[in-house]
């Protein structure tokens, strides 16, 4: 059962516009949230659109409310000056009712950008953090090293990419069991002053930092088990993590094409499943949290159906219950102790 601190169910504010396929999408996996149980689901959006969408499912006695919001961000709009001229926007609404303690939890499927800004906003970064990160394992085929940043942040200062590594470090150490986490910059090549400016600014601030730095690591080194970190800024990460899952959805197709007939059909199917979700483990997963921000935010895929927005209520709810927050707040205090 999902149980915030009070010993309540957890709260998880969702944004009913966010992402390609609201309301529709966004409404369905909240009420499936709802009944697998423990969350109380707080749908933020246009009172008669959330309503009109609910209508369409048995939510008879599921812990559902719906909280008005009479505009919502869409996709190519300036997520900063978005969030300042729309005041009631529902990714706004929905992260103050974080903010106020009416929620434990926000979870926005986009555009990514307005749901970073909005955390970043209304709920601020933990001391030592300029700015918030999304990342996380995003390749099964190998499921222990972990990407920072991937999508969260376009343009960073070299100390930036430090921070997400440092952030990578701490979640490496303490939900993948890694001692002594591996930490590598991306770029194009292995050697010390490989790179553009930002990543050879980095560079010996990373080798000072105290931190377990291997150096600098190449795109072939996604597959190779000799890092456990990876730092980027969010263009590189976000292009890197969607190239490799159409790679997956495309060697599906190819799987499909050329074994069939070969093997019987049903395990051909079980297969390319298999196959694909090694390379999209966003979408077993739904979503991942913005690693320091000082309250529990999840973003999800712009694209995500109503089986990835369940998994990203999901993770906001297990992110609330291991106390991820206040966890980073310590040990980033800590790391950044060492790295002075």
């Amino acid at each position: 059962m999902n149980l915030s601190k009070e010993g309540k169910l957890t709260r998880v504010a969702v944004d009913a516009m966010g992402g390609d396929f609201a309301p529709a999408e966004v409404v369905k996996g909240s009420v499936d949230a709802a009944r697998k149980g423990g969350v109380e689901i707080l749908l933020v959006g246009p009172q008669e659109v959330v309503e009109s969408e609910l209508s369409k499912h048995d939510v008879n006695g599921l812990p559902i409310q719906i909280v008005q919001a009479s505009q919502y961000l869409v996709e190519g709009e300036h997520p900063a000056m978005a969030i300042r001229q729309k005041h009631d926007a529902s990714i706004v609404v929905a992260t103050k009712l974080v903010r106020d303690g009416k929620a434990d939890a926000v979870v926005g499927a986009g555009p990514t950008g307005g749901v970073v800004a909005s955390a970043l906003t209304f709920l601020g970064c933990v001391a030592g953090l300029s700015r918030p990160v999304v990342g996380g394992p995003f390749l099964r085929l190998n499921e222990k090293m972990i990407a920072m940043d991937l999508g969260g942040n376009i343009d960073c200062r070299p100390d930036q990419l430090l921070d997400f590594a440092i952030v990578g470090t701490i979640y490496a150490r303490k939900y993948l069991g890694i001692e002594n986490p591996r930490v590598g910059l991306l770029t194009i090549g292995a050697e010390e002053g490989k790179g553009n400016a930002q990543n050879q600014a980095a560079y010996p601030l990373f080798k000072e930092s105290g931190l377990n730095f291997i150096g600098n690591v190449e795109g072939l080194d996604l597959l190779s088990q000799r890092v456990d970190v990876i730092i980027c800024d969010g263009f590189v990460g976000n292009i890197l993590v969607k190239f490799t899952e159409a790679l997956g959805r495309a060697t599906a197709k190819w799987l499909e094409k050329n074994l069939s007939g070969e093997i019987d059909n049903d395990k051909l199917k079980a297969l390319t499943a298999a196959y694909i979700a090694e390379t999209n483990p966003a979408d077993a997963m739904g979503g991942g949290p913005l690693f320091g921000i000082n309250g529990v935010a999840v973003v999800s895929h712009g694209r995500s159906r109503a089986p990835e927005i369940t998994g990203a209520i999901t993770v906001a709810c297990r992110t609330v219950e291991t106390g991820l927050v206040e966890s980073l707040k310590v040990e980033l205090e800590k790391a950044h102790q060492v790295s002075k």
